[in-house]
């Protein structure tokens, strides 16, 4: 079935009520640290995090995040298996804003580490989301099939092809396994990855991680169009959540589409691109707009009145067409990619200076879709082609992950994948 296509119905419906962004709401009082600028809901929000669909994705996105992206050390399924129920287990735990365990951080022995970091003490659940992901390298080949799952990888799992201008950092790039920290407390996020890591130790280690303030893109109708560092209103055109044919259509894995255990998944991009800050902001106003064809302030289109009026591509000015041919706004747009939509979910960086002088800063950009390959690439290659933008950014970094669907009652992180439910090793029947 094809992405133009009606998406079929979910054989996970069960758990359709239990939607990846419906919030169980607390006390009702705002509780600890302030929350994120244009987001009504308060400090002490719960997310659900069993549903047909991982939250973090479709979820209104909180306004800090903590990435990660692992390898397995580890050759043995059983450990692996073992490690993915334990973390389901505790992550279902810290977005309800209770510890790993109970009392873990302060009520074990006093001769032994406690089995929780303790860092987020007090601190409200701030609306944490957690979002597993496989990569590419965690199937393996068909000579060397560690886990027994090379059978079982998606056609639409590939690391991405080298685009024109990349200058890619391998030790930042890829990965097994990739979590995503949604939370509007920075402390909880990292407390959340800290505590997975711990866990983790002998199955897993760190490959690369990265920090994200400031949501570069709404997933909501709920929220205002946040900015990214350069200034310009960030993904005005995103995909909501509300959006739910479309959210189906371009988001969301159908059964037919390949792998049977992907379906209600998704796919998860993610590209470090870092901004040539100094160079950009000693361009003029003017170049600014004409390179991503929007209003500094407003975030309107060229020649148009208000953020939100439908892109006008085809009208011209004395100087010739008001949006350039090779603004950012119309390379990006799906008028001009045969219709392609996908859900940006990024966050600002700034991760210290660069041993230059310059600021080591940019967009970690996340985009969740049903099929990187048809969506993804060749938006990027169109971009990366002709974009003015290109004059002030650099991708440094990329990955894709398979993002299965949600967990219901008695299942684990990967069930789909590996089979049995929780506490159960048993063959999968999916």
């Amino acid at each position: 079935m094809s992405l133009q296509e009606n998406r079929g119905i979910s054989r996970r419906g069960l758990f359709g009520a239990l939607g990846a962004g419906a919030a169980l709401v607390g006390a009702g009082a705002v509780v600890g640290r302030e929350t994120a600028p244009g987001d009504s809901s308060t400090m002490a929000d719960v997310v659900e995090f069993r549903g047909e669909h991982q939250a973090g994705i479709a979820t209104p996105a909180q306004d800090r995040m903590h990435f990660v992206a692992f390898d397995v050390i580890s050759d043995s399924r059983d450990d692996l298996i073992a490690l993915l129920r334990t973390w389901t287990e505790v992550a279902e735990r810290m977005t309800k804003g209770e510890q790993t365990y109970d009392n873990g951080a302060t009520g074990g022995e006093e001769y032994s580490p406690p089995s929780d970091t303790g860092e987020a003490l007090d601190l409200a659940p701030s609306q944490l989301t957690l979002t597993i992901g496989f990569g590419p390298s965690l199937f393996g080949t068909a000579e060397k099939d560690r886990f027994g799952i090379f059978s079982k990888k998606p056609a639409a799992l590939a690391d991405l092809q080298h685009f024109p201008g990349d200058i890619l950092d391998p030790a930042r790039s890829g990965g097994d396994i990739a979590i995503q920290a949604c939370a509007n407390d920075p402390q909880v996020a990292v407390h959340a990855i800290r505590n997975l890591a711990r866990l983790g130790t002998g199955t897993v280690a760190v490959k690369w991680s990265q920090l994200g303030f400031g949501r570069t893109s709404s997933t909501s109708a709920s929220q205002v169009t946040a900015r990214n560092l350069m200034g310009f209103k960030d993904g005005t055109n995103n995909l909501k959540s509300e959006d739910t044919s479309e959210v189906s259509q371009f988001v969301w894995v159908d059964p037919k589409d390949d792998q049977d255990w992907m379906a209600g998944g998704t796919y998860l991009v993610a590209r470090r691109i870092r901004m040539l800050i100094e160079a950009w902001d000693r361009t003029t106003l003017n170049e600014q707009e004409r390179v991503f064809g929007r209003a500094k302030g407003s975030g309107a289109p060229k020649g148009s009145g208000a953020e939100f009026d439908a892109v006008d591509l085809q009208s011209k000015g004395p100087e010739g067409l008001l949006i350039d041919k090779a603004a950012h706004i119309r390379l990006a747009s799906h008028e001009s990619l045969n219709g392609i939509k996908l859900m940006r979910r990024g966050y600002n960086f700034t991760d210290g200076s660069d041993g230059f002088g310059h600021l080591d800063a940019g967009l970690f950009f996340i985009a969740f879709c049903r099929n990187p390959i048809e969506q993804f690439v060749p938006m990027q290659l169109q971009l990366s082609r002709k974009d003015l933008l290109n004059e002030y950014i650099q991708h440094m970094a990329s990955a894709v992950f398979a993002v299965p669907p949600g967990v219901g009652q008695g299942e684990y992180w990967g069930s789909t994948l590996f089979g049995g439910a929780e506490g159960s090793p048993g063959p999968s029947n999916r």
